[in-house]
């Protein structure tokens, strides 16, 4: 396949796709991720299940921590004095508890290994049939302070899984959750010169 057909394929695969919800038992959301990834890779449905997140939010609170300080006691003599303060501690919190959010196109095949995903107990919908998120409602989510949790970091090695680089590996240089995308170097032409390239999370899969 050339690379201008796998890029259409590429472009008519995402414009065929939706963003789905999909409910989990509770404390079941990143093992229902870890899991259903494992079974895209192993039958190569990266082209039909693009994306599957579990959003975070930011959450600042202030907690009580000891500390011990130094002082000049009454007889001059330093002497340690233990004291408890404020601090702000920022954690991530799961947006939506017992959800999952799943970028992909709706097919009996996906249905069926999403739906028997261990942990899964169905799509958000009438009677479990899977609806599809508006295009308002994904406005308004992607561009609130929510995050999209990718378990992969700077530095990671990782495998194009579409486009014309499929196959080649690469270590991460960069990560844009806004975007979620992420940056790697690509050597093109001769001389083995090394390009930027910035791919999409469903692009990319974490080498072993």
């Amino acid at each position: 396949m050339t690379a201008d057909a796998a890029d259409k394929d590429k472009i008519e695969t995402e414009s065929a796709a939706r963003w789905y919800v999909v409910h989990t038992y509770s404390g079941y959301e990143n093992k229902v991720k870890t899991d259903l990834k494992k079974t895209i890779e192993n039958r190569k449905l990266h082209d039909q299940i693009l994306e599957v997140i579990v959003p975070l939010q930011n959450v600042t609170e202030m907690v009580d921590k000891k500390v011990t300080e130094t002082v000049t006691g009454e007889d001059g003599k330093p002497e340690k004095v233990k004291k408890v303060v404020k601090v702000e501690k920022v954690s991530q919190k799961k947006v939506f508890p017992g959800y999952v959010l799943i970028h992909m196109v709706m097919t009996d095949d996906t249905w069926y290994v999403v739906r028997n995903t261990r942990g899964v107990t169905g799509f958000v919908g009438p009677e479990s049939k899977p609806v599809p998120l508006t295009l308002e409602e994904m406005n308004s989510l992607f561009s609130s302070d929510v995050i999209f949790y990718t378990d992969l970091e700077v530095g990671d090695m990782v495998t194009v899984t579409n486009g014309m680089y499929k196959g080649t590996t690469e270590r991460i240089q960069s990560i844009n959750l806004d975007k979620r995308t992420v940056k790697i170097n690509i050597e093109r032409g001769v001389g083995g010169q090394k390009t930027s390239l910035e791919l999409g999370f469903s692009d990319v899969e974490k080498s072993e």
